[in-house]
């Protein structure tokens, strides 16, 4: 009887393991999902903290923020501090990067472009992407989010599914729109 409840266990826990991945593979389980959401970029955060890499997502929002600014003034003050922060020799939150992207960056600091950090982001998006992502995905953080998220979905669903319930009787047309009938 005992080997019955163990293997009665075991197949409990491969389902669950079925339905949690099935959950995830529906949401998607890519970093651009992740990185979507404010509280999805929190969580990932937290994890690259305890990784000591959490300057990756640092640079890599930063670079996104840089892109918004219209500004010459304002883009060669962003490219500048963004640079001083994370791209400088021996600055505080240094990412991994090339020699050869580097110097392209630091050259184009006196005017720079929209695009100056569009290398250097992809490249540090996708290292997080390759290295750091396939483990976060492991963490029981990572399985909260997901549940919370499809929760959400659910939820979302579940409003609409109200709403279409409505008999349809209940809708009065106005004769004026349907136009002259022969």
């Amino acid at each position: 009887m005992k080997g019955f409840f163990k293997k009665s266990q075991t197949a409990l826990n491969d389902t669950r393991k079925v339905q949690e991945t099935y959950e995830t593979s529906l949401l998607g389980d890519s970093l651009e999902m992740v990185l979507s959401k404010k509280s999805g970029q929190k969580v990932f955060r937290d994890f690259l903290k305890s990784e000591f890499c959490e300057e990756n997502l640092d640079f890599w929002l930063a670079c996104k923020k840089y892109q918004t600014f219209d500004s010459l003034k304002e883009r060669t003050r962003i490219a500048a501090s963004i640079y001083e922060e994370f791209i400088r020799d021996q600055s505080p939150k240094q990412v991994n990067l090339d020699f050869n992207t580097i110097e392209t960056i630091r050259q184009s600091l006196g005017q720079p472009g929209p695009s100056c950090f569009v290398v250097a982001e992809k490249k540090i998006y996708i290292l997080m992407e390759s290295c750091s992502f396939p483990r976060f995905i492991e963490t029981e953080p990572y399985k909260l989010f997901i549940n919370s998220i499809s929760k959400q979905r659910g939820l979302k669903r579940n409003r609409m599914a109200v709403r279409l319930k409505i008999p349809v009787e209940d809708f009065k047309v106005n004769p004026l729109l349907l136009g002259k009938q022969d």
